[in-house]
């Protein structure tokens, strides 16, 4: 039986995802309630038949957008509208089955213990991750610490996380990125400078291929551009931030 919350709440952002959505939603349903689902302009039918799961399930809810936004705009969509329900905490997971919904209580239990921080999930990869991805995201986590001034944030780019809302949502409103693919790095980054704490729990991640039912909308020259931008923008904002963020991490350690 899942547990149910009245303060924590599993995000799941959706765009085109193939058959995996509904693995992954009945997974995330079996450890958690309430599970919403925004659906980020899919043109796949994957909205109708979402739609209809949730008709059926009082712990699901779906959220249709008109056009394809990002997700990082599809993640904020949902976070207004939880915000505005009265939820402090999002648990946010891809819909395509690579994140592991049975580490859902574990991670919400660790925000409940300490609701302040946000809680990031450290990838173990196997013998599935395409090994390109696997060492360009070094590139990423080694410039998030830099500007975070080695925080601890372990892994930059995977998207299970659960983030206090209202803080999220304030830097969000703040900034001119965190709309696409740019949203799971920029988050932790800025929460990071507002002096959120950072605590890492390890995550199982698995890459489906196309025969198994995997869809992957990562473009690497599209992508890796938007990620290049985005670090040179928290860059510029690191060395404003510098003074402050050299004075707190002296106090931690």
């Amino acid at each position: 039986m899942s547990t149910s919350s009245t303060t924590h709440l599993v995000l799941i952002p959706s765009y085109n995802p193939g058959g995996k959505v509904f693995e992954t939603v009945r997974a995330a349903r079996r450890e958690w309630q309430p599970v919403w689902v925004v659906v980020d302009g899919s043109t796949d039918g994957t909205a109708a038949a979402l739609t209809a799961m949730a008709r059926e399930d009082p712990g699901l809810e779906v959220i249709v957008l008109p056009r394809n936004r990002g997700k990082g705009a599809a993640v904020r969509t949902g976070l207004e509208r939880a915000l505005r329900r009265g939820f402090t905490h999002a648990l946010v997971m891809d819909c395509d089955g690579q994140h592991p919904a049975e580490l859902i209580g574990q991670f919400m239990r660790a925000s409940g213990e300490e609701p302040r921080a946000m809680i990031l999930g450290e990838p173990l990869f196997d013998a599935s991750a395409p090994a390109l991805r696997v060492q360009g995201r070094r590139i990423s986590n080694w410039w998030a610490n830099l500007e975070t001034l080695w925080a601890g944030i372990h892994d930059s780019l995977f998207g299970f996380r659960v983030y206090p809302i209202g803080p999220l949502l304030a830097v969000m409103r703040s900034s001119l990125g965190m709309r696409r693919f740019d949203f799971d790095v920029e988050a932790a980054v800025r929460l990071s400078w507002r002096g959120v704490p950072a605590r890492n729990l390890p995550a199982p991640v698995r890459y489906f291929s196309r025969a198994e039912g995997g869809v992957s909308h990562f473009n690497y020259g599209r992508d890796n551009a938007l990620l290049t931008w985005m670090h040179l923008r928290l860059f510029a904002g690191f060395l404003l931030r510098l003074p402050l963020l050299a004075v707190r991490r002296l106090r931690h350690d």
